[in-house]
């Protein structure tokens, strides 16, 4: 899978806002480059945390994902639940607990491949289903 293939994936759910960090829009160096959606169909940027990001290089902090270069992150709110140790966060096309947001009930899947498409596409519709419950609460 690509960045354009989760991309329009996720897009095509509807209402999904993208945002994309440039140098110049205000937004720290750290995220240029990388992917935060948001369910936005009104198209401004609600409260909280996006839904799902595509993370492009390692964040300070975090343990090592082995990130640029072509390889990226996909980080998805899989709702509260226990997900286990974290283990290797390195391991690549695979559902694993978030290396740093685990306890917060995020997954991540590293360089997402043909193997884990369809998993990675139902956490993605469920994690984007719990953004638009969020969103239809705050706007009846």
């Amino acid at each position: 899978m690509t960045i354009d293939d989760i991309t329009s994936f996720v897009t095509s759910l509807g209402g999904v806002l993208v945002v994309a960090p440039r140098p110049g829009d205000g937004s720290p160096e750290v995220a240029w480059g990388d992917l935060f959606f948001y369910y936005a169909p009104d198209g401004v940027v609600p409260p909280g945390q996006p839904f799902a990001t595509l993370v492009t290089k390692d964040y300070p902090g975090e343990p090592s994902s082995g990130l640029g270069n072509g390889v990226f992150r996909v980080n998805i709110d899989g709702g509260r639940r226990d997900l286990g140790d974290v283990g290797d966060p390195r391991v690549r096309d695979r559902v694993l607990p978030h290396p740093v947001y685990a306890q917060l009930g995020w997954v991540c899947v590293v360089q997402p491949g043909d193997s884990v498409t369809d998993e990675l596409n139902g956490l993605l519709r469920d994690a984007y289903a719990a953004a638009r419950r969020r969103w239809d609460r705050r706007h009846p």
